[in-house]
């Protein structure tokens, strides 16, 4: 994950800047007052339970706050570059699946903010990866689990 880049939106990119600055001036501050107070409440720390959920808390929060600098540091902000000609990150795809009636419309990300459930699939997916580089009337084709799905692209914007 350090060395590939991340395709953020520009929303998704204010997004994580957001939630980082979030865990760093608020949750961490929160959580280093909870140890705080479960050090002076005394006894022996290892049968204090609320330390104990303290430090965990303060190393989950750690690790999200390290996860979302390597995604910001490794950030490709998703510009519309005008082009529709073929699918890039960023752009907004109507396809429809073969022997389907609906057409169903994605939007490539990255991985940071993959969402299937809206639409936004990530460009390292199996149809994100098939999607990429190609044209409005291409078929692209998808290895699934039960067998090879057909998708025609329709529209790219």
């Amino acid at each position: 994950m350090v060395d590939q880049p991340q395709y953020l939106t520009p929303e998704g990119f204010a997004e994580l800047e957001k939630r980082l600055g979030f865990l760093t001036s608020v949750r961490r501050a929160e959580v280093a007052e909870r140890l705080h107070q479960a050090l002076a409440e005394g006894g022996d720390l290892t049968e204090n339970a609320e330390y104990e959920d303290a430090k965990n808390e303060q190393a989950f929060i750690e690790g999200e706050i390290q996860r979302l600098e390597i995604i910001l540091n490794n950030a490709e902000v998703i510009e519309d570059s005008g082009s529709h000609d073929v699918v890039a990150p960023g752009s907004r795809v109507t396809v429809k699946e073969k022997g389907s009636r609906e057409s169903e419309v994605y939007q490539i990300v990255g991985s940071a903010e993959a969402n299937p459930g809206e639409g936004r699939i990530s460009a390292g997916s199996p149809l994100g990866k098939a999607l990429l580089g190609a044209k409005v009337r291409q078929r692209v084709t998808v290895q699934a689990p039960d067998g090879d799905i057909v998708f025609t692209i329709r529209k790219i914007d």
